[in-house]
């Protein structure tokens, strides 16, 4: 899909910071959530750099809030040195009370993991989409390897003729 110009012509920017692909393949997903999250200065910094890795985040409930825990935000060298920089510090969530309790309940009652998707720009502020799901067994795993690879296939096929 192309992306959007704007009025000079030029493609807009990209708003995705990262993409946790690993979430999609380990877990099925059944439900996704959008939430704020709450930064330091230099970590904004960091995630305009590009600098944000997602790979490993998930979520947990702790005291009625959520927390984002495995997101690695890599400081910039030019970030001054009073700070200290911790790239894989816990980071708060800002959900709706609503939100939050849908959470807890299929967390405790349901066996629900939350796995951090992706992060993003959304009118200048950082957004985590948060996805809640299951473990997906290995045999399910094989099925959505075969899957997406008949799918390449298939898309080469028709490219060629």
């Amino acid at each position: 899909m192309a992306k959007k110009k704007n009025k000079k012509g030029q493609k807009s920017p990209s708003t995705t910071i990262a993409r946790n692909k690993r979430a999609t393949f380990d877990y099925k997903i059944d439900e996704k959530f959008e939430a704020g999250l709450v930064l330091q200065g230099w970590e904004v910094k960091s995630l305009r750099a590009g600098k944000a890795q997602l790979t490993d985040g998930y979520v947990q409930i702790y005291q009625m809030e959520a927390w984002l825990y495995g997101c690695n935000i890599t400081p910039l060298i030019s970030t001054s040195t009073h700070h200290s920089t911790e790239g894989t510090r816990r980071r708060k969530l800002l959900l709706h009370r609503r939100e939050l309790a849908r959470l807890i309940g299929a967390v405790d009652r349901k066996g629900y993991a939350i796995v951090a998707m992706s992060l993003y720009w959304k009118n200048g502020k950082v957004k985590v989409q948060i996805g809640l799901g299951k473990g997906k067994k290995e045999f399910d795993k094989r099925a959505s390897i075969k899957d997406r690879d008949w799918q390449r296939d298939k898309q080469r096929v028709v490219r060629i003729h």
